[in-house]
């Protein structure tokens, strides 16, 4: 097995979610800067969730990875409780964009 292969995989896939992050960051934030919003934070949480649940369905045996999915989850289901909470309306269109059901 070329390992050499499997760590430049690994960096790439790094970059991939770096790139996405900033992409989430400029559409969902106020600002380039703004990564500690409500919103922003339950955007890219969602975003990790999609990649784990992927990761999951192909290895099915991977316990450690299937805790850390429901630990994202059951974050990202404080902050929409927090933001239901204080903006309804913002909580309707966040749901929206990320075609979360609710």
């Amino acid at each position: 097995m070329n390992y050499s292969l499997i760590i430049k995989l690994l960096k790439i896939k790094e970059v991939v979610l770096t790139i996405n992050k900033q992409d989430i960051i400029s559409e969902f934030g106020r600002d380039s800067k703004d990564t500690g919003s409500t919103a922003v934070q339950i955007s890219i949480l969602t975003k990790r969730i999609e990649i784990l649940t992927k990761h999951i369905q192909n290895m099915k045996k991977d316990v450690s990875s299937r805790r850390g999915l429901l630990l994202l989850i059951d974050k990202r289901r404080k902050l929409l409780k927090y933001i239901k909470n204080k903006n309804n309306s913002q909580y309707l269109d966040l749901l929206n964009k990320l075609g979360l059901r609710k």
